[in-house]
């Protein structure tokens, strides 16, 4: 199992599943991106998906790009941690390369909705980490969303009307961050992120070190 310099001790442990999910335009992609950007012991989960490749896009980096035949055989074996049809389009996450991660101590980071995060709550509870970000207010997630000149002002509207009910479901996460501001929330889960891999059940390798502790071991 490898140890990241940043555990303390370097005492071996069991990577986690951090979930980030918001409605739209609360943060959680910029939120996303300076953690993954700054912590080397965290990576982002890529999901396999039946949509056309995009220019740019790079299979295996961006997503694992599989037909609908595949696609379907790899839910039949059993290979998703979580999976679901967004239009005409599936997307899911492979369970092998997550806990392969998991096992040799690396966290991996999911940007997903509450439904794909129920399944995962479903499939692997004891590596999950929940996360859901509020926005301050809905007058300024509106203005958030306006701001990024990305989509219509019906576009805006029903992302509107979505993020009515992805709020309602942070009751299921373990930890909720109103982003006020982005870089105190980035400190936020930065610092859950901490407490989450001292937990006791996640440092595998514990046991080992008390018990070179109390032989005297250096």
């Amino acid at each position: 199992m490898t140890v990241s310099s940043n555990d303390p001790f370097h005492i071996k442990r069991r990577g986690l599943m951090l979930v980030l999910s918001s409605p739209s335009g609360a943060g959680k992609s910029t939120i996303a991106r300076e953690i993954l950007a700054t912590d080397p012991n965290i990576t982002l989960s890529v999901s396999a998906t039946t949509r056309p490749k995009r220019p740019g896009e790079v299979a295996g980096r961006d997503y694992h790009f599989v037909d609908k035949t595949d696609f379907n055989l790899m839910i039949n074996r059993g290979e998703f941690l979580e999976h679901a049809k967004v239009f005409d389009n599936y997307y899911g996450t492979p369970k092998k390369p997550v806990m392969d991660a998991l096992s040799d101590g690396h966290d991996v980071l999911f940007d997903i909705d509450w439904q794909g995060t129920q399944q995962l709550a479903e499939s692997a509870p004891d590596d999950l980490v929940r996360i859901f970000i509020l926005p301050p207010s809905t007058q300024e997630l509106e203005r958030r969303l306006y701001s990024r000149a990305q989509d219509s002002a019906e576009v805006v509207a029903k992302r509107m009307a979505k993020a009515s009910d992805e709020m309602s479901h942070y009751f299921e996460y373990d930890w909720v961050i109103v982003n006020h501001d982005i870089n105190e929330s980035v400190q936020l889960v930065r610092s859950i992120l901490t407490s989450e891999r001292l937990k006791r059940r996640r440092q595998v390798g514990l046991s080992d070190f008390v018990k070179r502790l109390r032989e005297g071991a250096d």
